[in-house]
């Protein structure tokens, strides 16, 4: 199945409203952090799939060492500035800033790191698929996560 980020949202947004609008229940939405995604979104899903939404807090010089990923990241910047190493990017590096959002997909190797002097907070959903690990540090493995 796959989901194009504008129908995500125009279906969270329909239920928010029609939560919202449901008589004699309370119901609460508090925007954790927002931002922006420039480029098109495309996430495909076979079989069962482990959905994770984390806070994460990388202290200035701390980073997430080489891993990769057996599915999908989006990720929201909230505060800090987060270097990201990756292939896909232009010169294979990237700095991303608060309200700016990241996508990670499978297979390859990639690492975030504070090089800054503030805690970077960002907060990751992960859509794995069903029993394997969020990261992959065994980077003989990265290639195969692809097919997995």
């Amino acid at each position: 199945m796959k989901i194009s980020s504008a129908l995500t949202i125009s279906i969270c947004a329909a239920l928010i409203a029609s939560c919202s609008s449901l008589p004699d229940t309370p119901v609460a939405v508090e925007t954790l952090s927002e931002g922006e995604q420039s480029e098109p979104v495309d996430i495909a899903f076979t079989g069962v799939t482990d959905v994770n939404f984390s806070k994460i807090i990388i202290a200035p010089g701390a980073g997430t060492g080489p891993h990769c990923h057996y599915g999908n990241v989006i990720g929201l910047i909230e505060e800090g500035e987060l270097t990201h190493y990756a292939p896909t990017h232009s010169g294979g590096v990237y700095v991303y800033g608060p309200g700016e959002s990241l996508v990670e997909g499978s297979g390859y190797v990639h690492e975030g790191v504070n090089e800054g002097s503030t805690d970077v907070v960002l907060y990751v959903t992960y859509m794995t698929p069903d029993g394997r690990p969020l990261a992959e540090k065994d980077l003989s493995n990265c290639d195969e996560s692809e097919e997995s």
